[in-house]
């Protein structure tokens, strides 16, 4: 009886974990198209050569530094998503080991 009382409590978490797997999914997806756009646009008017005549940066700090700080935020995104679970703890020792002779019993069966 009180498992069907914390029902609903446990599908708004869900709910809730799953759309921060998604907002970290579809920003990465953006990240990535973008920066494909960019490097097309650059290929495309033959910017390219600027990286070579002006170093790594390129012109004005354009495609490379934009990659750079928006790949820190995703990684950022990355920790506040998956980040906080991320536990070498004594369970989860356990319960690597568990697994572990698990799938070697599978093997000799």
């Amino acid at each position: 009886m009180e498992q069907d009382a914390f029902k609903p409590y446990q599908q708004d978490k869900a709910e809730k974990r799953v759309k921060e797997i998604k907002g970290f999914y579809v920003h990465v997806f953006i990240y990535l198209v973008t920066n494909l756009v960019w490097i097309m646009i650059l290929l495309y008017y033959n910017q390219m050569s600027s990286y070579t005549q002006y170093g790594f940066w390129g012109m004005g700090y354009g495609q490379v530094a934009m990659a750079v700080f928006w790949g820190v935020g995703i990684l950022s995104h990355w920790f506040l998503v998956f980040g906080k679970n991320i536990s070498f703890s004594k369970k989860w020792e356990n319960r690597k080991i568990k697994e572990l002779l698990d799938k070697e019993n599978q093997k000799w069966e």
